[in-house]
């Protein structure tokens, strides 16, 4: 590494401590008390017992996060850029047989989905369990414990317009608070009881399993809330590189969760009773309000780093055309990824109410955590070995051999998890089945229009050729028509010519395609070609987290082959009035969702920053 990024070193983890851990971190707040108290298959507190899952979830914590995360998933990388719709394009990019590609495109579609079913209930379920702890405080404070809860998330979403740039300065000192006090609980604990420190050796996990082997596999369940949040390790690194990532892991994060779980093991070996919530038990008295100020503060910042993934993966998947296109604000004029997306913020505020005021409880909401992660980490464990295969060149036996590893983890945590079902699990599966159908409908059904649009085009070359020397009048400027295949006259073309029969002095087609990379230079985005007389096409290429601002990127244009000047330029777009028609390509009532889709997309026009008085549309009907 440079000299220059070994100085930026302790910023970028104090930074990715904010950002990356939040949700991991706050886990000990309800994992150990899911465990023994939960309502879902409790565990006996016996010794055995307690050093049986705190040896699995030190294990997990290593095998799931550590070797799975930390070493293996960070390298699958899409130029610097992690998350499964980087993945997805990743897998895509190295995959030549379209079969294969789109059955490997669904299933990053369905990860994706339940991604969202993480994005909801993380926020609801972390603040709920830091606010209970007023409850051990003082049982005034329990009729109190919703309308806080549901406070705080109105709080922390109303302000999400604002950006998180004046406050995301606080979230790496603040997190950095929090494991050093989860570590100094944890050891002040320890002392009290130094046997439970057995618990590091594997041997126990395994003895609890031979001793009873379907309560053990059942609180695996339990077990896997330790390592919910392993995922933002692979989503987020792009914002700090892989180096500081797992510095912070490795060297503040991995020791002070294992100091709290096994600090609250020892807690319940010799205060069983403490079980009703041994994360604050731990406290002394005196420390406790400042305990459950700090455990907020954690979990607000747990959300936002859930919350501001949920509007990147959703920008995503719009660029690379898995979702409408929506209104996008950016927050910051410096750092290109921060943005609000008004739809899906409130979107989520009401799906987070309703889980909190539904399931009324950490331990309720335990029940339907879990299911929705393990089944996104079986997928991307599945394109990772894909990328293995194709990108990185590994024989079938050594990516094999590490499919087999990690899947068997997978499967155990997501068959534990699946006994959650009828308790709250059918939850986020629901809701992830939800997003899917309308992700892949959005996806078959722009690539129909494209088939509709194609059969009926005429191909551009012979439409120039037939406009040389043309005696049509002539406008003054330049006319851009916005179209999604390069190679055809745009209707709108079509339709300007039928109303106007005019053309204006110069005419660009303008294609606008978004890469599966995540970024592509400012120099290296415009291609534009003169295709003779007045005629010019322009291909613009985005990747997929840039910001699909035409108005700034056609000022490059200026000196290639083309002068576009936007004060005398003019967009034209065409808008598609869709007609369902039954025994077509696509089930009626997906035509009948695409089509809502596409009326409540957002503008073209708003979405590529064009200026609104220089915009014509020009409508069509087309039949799916």
């Amino acid at each position: 590494m440079a000299t220059s990024d070994n100085k930026r070193l302790p910023a970028l983890t104090l930074a990715a401590l904010g950002v990356v851990y939040g949700d991991i971190g706050t886990s000990p707040l309800y994992t150990m008390k899911e465990v023994f108290a939960g309502a879902h298959h409790p565990v006996p507190i016996t010794p055995d017992n307690i050093l049986g899952i705190l040896s699995l979830i030190f294990w997990s914590l290593m095998l799931v996060v550590t070797l799975k995360y930390a070493a293996f998933i960070m390298r699958a990388d899409n130029r610097g850029e992690g998350g499964i719709m980087a993945l997805i394009a990743l897998v895509q990019r190295h995959t030549r047989n379209p079969g294969q590609a789109r059955a490997l495109m669904l299933l990053g579609l369905f990860g994706t989905a339940l991604f969202y079913g993480d994005g909801i209930i993380t926020p609801a379920i972390s603040v709920l369990s830091a606010v209970e702890g007023l409850e051990v405080a003082t049982p005034a404070f329990k009729d109190w414990i919703i309308p806080i809860t549901l406070g705080v998330l109105l709080a922390l979403l109303a302000v999400q317009r604002h950006g998180t740039g004046r406050v995301g300065g606080l979230f790496g000192p603040i997190t950095t608070i929090w494991f050093l006090a989860l570590a100094a609980l944890g050891v002040g604990n320890i002392l009290q009881a130094p046997q439970v420190l057995a618990a590091l050796s594997p041997l126990h996990a395994l003895a609890f399993f031979q001793a009873q082997p379907g309560l053990a596999f059942l609180a695996l369940g339990a077990v896997f809330l330790a390592v919910t949040g392993a995922e933002t390790l692979y989503a987020d690194m792009g914002h700090f590189g892989t180096r500081p990532v797992r510095l912070a892991w490795l060297g503040l994060v991995l020791p002070a969760l294992t100091l709290n779980y096994f600090g609250q093991g020892a807690l319940l070996l010799t205060q069983p009773e403490a079980i009703a919530h041994p994360f604050y038990h731990m406290a002394p008295d005196w420390a406790l309000y400042p305990m459950v100020a700090l455990a907020t503060a954690a979990t607000v910042i747990a959300s936002q780093a859930v919350i501001s993934g949920v509007y990147s993966i959703t920008n995503q998947a719009v660029q690379l055309g898995y979702a409408p296109r929506m209104l996008v604000q950016h927050t910051s004029s410096l750092e290109r990824g921060q943005i609000y997306l008004p739809g899906i913020n409130w979107a989520l505020f009401l799906a987070v109410v309703a889980l909190v005021l539904g399931f009324g409880s950490s331990t309720n909401l335990a029940a339907a955590y879990g299911i929705s992660v393990s089944g996104t980490m079986i997928i991307t464990t599945l394109l990772v070995y894909v990328v293995a295969r194709r990108a990185w060149g590994w024989s079938r036996p050594a990516a094999g051999a590490i499919l087999l590893a990690f899947m068997a983890m997978d499967l155990a945590f997501f068959g534990a998890n699946l006994s959650k079902i009828v308790d709250g699990g059918w939850f986020p599966l629901a809701f992830g089945a939800g997003v899917f159908i309308l992700m892949s409908t959005w996806k078959r059904g722009r690539d129909l229009l494209k088939e509709r649009r194609d059969q009926g085009g005429l191909p551009l070359s012979g439409f120039v050729e037939s406009m040389a020397g043309s005696s049509l009048p002539s406008i003054a400027g330049t006319a851009v028509f916005l179209t999604p295949n390069p190679g055809q006259v745009p209707h709108a073309l079509l339709h300007s010519l039928k109303h106007y029969k005019s053309l204006h002095e110069r005419v660009v087609i303008l294609n606008v395609q978004f890469s599966d990379v995540p970024y592509v230079a400012m120099a290296d985005r415009v291609t534009v070609t003169h295709l003779g007389d007045r005629f010019y096409r322009a291909e613009v290429r985005f990747g997929f987290m840039d910001r699909p601002d035409l108005s700034e990127t056609l000022q490059t244009c200026a000196g290639v082959k083309l002068s576009c000047d936007l004060a005398d330029t003019t967009f034209f777009l065409g808008r598609e009035t869709l007609i369902a028609r039954p025994e077509r390509d696509m089930a009626l009532w997906r035509q009948k969702l695409f089509i809502a889709q596409s009326r409540n997309a957002g503008s073209p026009a708003a979405y590529f920053n064009l200026p609104p008085n220089r915009v014509v549309e020009l409508g069509t009907q087309v039949e799916l």
